[in-house]
């Protein structure tokens, strides 16, 4: 077991509409708190803020999100759009006995965050994102605006079908590997990891289905000027993301009527790996119940 997950409970939670696998920690009686990952990312994403969380007292659930890992991966594009993905966080919520949740969620999984704020505000206690925009401000923005149009060309050709998942596939997912090593700063990442990174990637149907995620946002419409938001934010953002630039964190957190951030001026895309020890007390103070937000 990796390090930071040798406390971990795993386990499937057979939902109506969907099985999703889990990593737990924590007393089964403490606060839920779920922890949502990214591209592409699964659960151990977060082994180094999970056994923090769980000694504050929250119970931690990290799923592995649809279409990741062993979970269920729906067919076609339009079973990974936005709605759905929400929908699964507050499905995952009930399972465990939350009706308001608490949700901390990195990349794509911070877009659920967001996501679900904006559309689901009466199922959200608080949410804190990591690297990543409201993903109305990114899909404008990544069209709209000249250096984040450079920094999302990826996501375009993830419009190619079958393209991609031969790209990420090939020598052994060489390219996956070598994103997120490049990306990151030195360290960031552990060698022991790649096995389980690669088991992930090898389940069947799971690269097309990580890939659906983007492909259904470049076809949702969204509004281009989002609503306010009015449940409590934390937005936690390195300020070295290749993929996002960090003017979109302000135009997203001017969105929030309870809204604060944490910026870290050496901190890349995986800022919750290179700056656990400051991150995890902000998300420990942040997700306590008797916090406003």
């Amino acid at each position: 077991m990796m390090t930071g997950m040798e406390d971990a409970r795993f386990g499937v939670a057979h939902l109506d509409r969907i099985a999703l696998h889990y990593a737990e920690m924590g007393p089964e009686d403490g606060p839920l708190v779920i922890l949502l990952h990214g591209f592409p990312d699964n659960c151990l994403g977060w082994r180094h803020q999970m056994p923090d969380l769980a000694k504050a007292g929250f119970r931690v659930i990290a799923p592995d999100q649809r279409g990741y890992g062993v979970s269920g991966k729906p067919k076609g594009v339009a079973a990974y759009d936005l709605d759905e993905l929400a929908e699964d966080v507050i499905q995952l919520g009930k399972h465990f006995g939350e009706e308001k949740l608490r949700v901390v969620g990195h990349d794509w999984g911070a877009s659920v965050a967001w996501w679900l704020c904006s559309t689901r505000a009466e199922a959200m206690e608080k949410a804190a994102m990591i690297n990543a925009p409201h993903p109305a401000i990114w899909k404008r923005e990544m069209y709209a605006d000249p250096v984040q149009r450079k920094k999302s060309r990826y996501v375009k050709m993830f419009r190619l079908r079958g393209i991609p998942e031969w790209a990420m596939r090939r020598k052994n997912y060489s390219a996956l590997i070598e994103a997120l090593e490049g990306s990151a700063r030195e360290g960031a990442f552990d060698r022991q990891e790649w096995a389980q990174y690669r088991k992930a990637w090898s389940e069947p149907k799971a690269l097309t289905s990580m890939i659906h995620w983007y492909r259904a946002l470049l076809k949702k419409e969204l509004p281009k000027t989002p609503g306010k938001i009015g449940v409590p934010v934390l937005l936690i953002w390195g300020e070295k993301d290749e993929f996002a630039d960090p003017g979109l964190a302000k135009k997203s957190i001017e969105l929030c009527e309870r809204g604060g951030t944490l910026f870290f001026a050496e901190g890349t895309h995986w800022v919750l790996r290179e700056e656990a020890a400051s991150i995890n007390p902000m998300l420990v103070t942040f997700l306590r119940s008797d916090q406003d937000g």
